[in-house]
């Protein structure tokens, strides 16, 4: 990580109306898949709205490191030249990916079908999470661990497959990391590697693999989920990629205009693609007023214009079979159901424990110790709203960069000021979310 090892906490007190017109940054799933899928490729890929956020950074640094030329060319506006599907070249030092999962992950399994090896590494954080999971299809398609942490943790040194196999794999929980990972090692695997979801994952890897040229067939898998077959050793060539706006950062304005009374907030090229849009369908079941227009799309990625008006909410129960598709915005779901009117139950949340943090466990402290009740019952999360909150608290982000912006935006509305002890992790994924939401009308010191 590039920030200072002093924190930087922060205060958020109650605000007078939220009001303007925004773009929040790129969407940060687009654009780590964007940068390792141009590096894959033959030939230019120009990117358009990239997120210039830290996680998406190095992932940029390791595709340089990986053999790929990689160019800024000017704010949000970046140039790849691949080197084809299996072409990665062994790094001379290790990967260091931050604060990010999805870099790391995405990146073990693009390396995973190449006949290099590479140390994979990251901050304290990133150190902490699980990787086996990932890593058991990885070496089943032929790539090994050669040393790792401890359970499969960074620094991790993986030797990627000489002779990389296809394979059927069906994953153990909806993540569209396994899936991902699973999928870029196949495209060096001659043959036809196959995925199967019991409940369907965020589908990103597979609407850009078929934007870059690949054979990729997705079909229906029982109720809820997908059979994906990527056909091996295509020849991906470059590609336009226009980065819509991340519905994750959208969530942290989007919820705070909610809560915050008389605001009337307007965000541009929101991404609405369906597999990312359980908040939103959860925020209108709430009351929320949520109004889409001007919708297009890009790479396979629907958008859409959003208006967000203050509005009186109440309690719901959020099913699980919903959890794949706002498995990040469950904490700023929180804030809104302690803002609510009666009791908000969100089922199904046991992969929030294995995130940045326990995210499960933070939400609920967050919300305790701004006087909200809150109950975890196993892996579902039980808020009993007032529609008021007392605040006052001090909120431990443990180097989490949602569980800081969520503080902060229920700060907004809380009766006494909310402190978090540091807002260093935001720039992770929302580099500029301090004073733009200062810009729209919120009160921080």
């Amino acid at each position: 990580m590039t920030q200072s090892d002093q924190p930087r906490p922060l205060e958020s007190r109650a605000s007078g109306p939220l009001t303007g017109k925004v773009r929040v940054p790129g969407d940060k799933s687009i654009s780590h898949r964007a940068l390792i899928l141009g590096a894959l490729a033959v030939g230019e890929t120009r990117i358009s709205g990239l997120l210039e956020g830290e996680d998406v950074l190095n992932t940029a640094k390791s595709m340089r490191a990986l053999g790929a030329k990689v160019e800024r060319t000017g704010d949000f506006a970046w140039v790849v030249r691949g080197v084809g599907v299996g072409g990665f070249a062994e790094p001379q030092a290790a990967l260091d990916f931050g604060n990010s999962g999805t870099g790391c992950r995405l990146v073990m399994g693009a390396v995973a079908g190449c006949p290099i090896t590479a140390v994979f590494d990251g901050d304290a954080s990133l150190r902490s999470r699980p990787m086996r999971r990932v890593l058991d299809p990885l070496e089943l398609m032929g790539a090994k661990v050669v040393a790792s942490g401890e359970g499969g943790r960074l620094p991790l040194t993986l030797q990627g497959a000489r002779d990389p196999l296809p394979i059927l794999y069906r994953t153990p929980v909806a993540s569209a990391q396994i899936k991902s990972a699973v999928l870029l090692a196949g495209l060096a695997a001659p043959g036809v590697t196959t995925v199967i979801e019991t409940e369907a994952s965020r589908d990103h890897t597979e609407l850009m693999l078929k934007h870059f040229g690949a054979e990729i067939v997705s079909t229906r898998e029982g109720s809820h989920g997908r059979k994906i077959s990527l056909t091996g050793q295509p020849e991906l060539h470059g590609a336009e990629v226009v980065v819509p706006a991340d519905p994750s950062s959208a969530a942290f304005p989007i919820v705070a205009a909610l809560i915050v009374e008389n605001s009337d907030l307007v965000l541009s090229d929101v991404m609405t693609n369906p597999l990312r849009t359980g908040l939103f369908t959860t925020l209108r079941e709430m009351g929320g007023s949520i109004e889409e227009s001007q919708v297009r799309g890009d790479a396979g990625e629907p958008m859409a214009q959003f208006r967000v008006r203050a509005s009186k909410l109440r309690g719901v129960e959020v099913p699980p079979e919903r959890a794949p598709s706002m498995i990040d915005e469950y904490l700023v779901l929180a804030v809104a159901a302690a803002f609510a009117e009666g009791t908000t139950i969100m089922r199904g949340l046991q992969e929030l424990r294995v995130k940045e943090s326990d995210r499960l466990e933070a939400t609920a402290a967050m919300l305790r110790v701004n006087g909200v009740k809150v109950e975890i019952s196993g892996d579902d999360l039980i808020v009993e709203g007032r529609g008021h909150v007392p605040g006052g608290g001090l909120v431990a982000t443990h180097m989490d960069h949602r569980i800081a912006m969520s503080a902060l935006a229920m700060g907004l509305a809380s009766d006494k000021p909310v402190k978090v002890d540091d807002t260093a992790f935001i720039a992770t994924s929302f580099p500029d979310f301090i004073p733009m939401m200062r810009g729209l009308g919120a009160e921080f010191s």
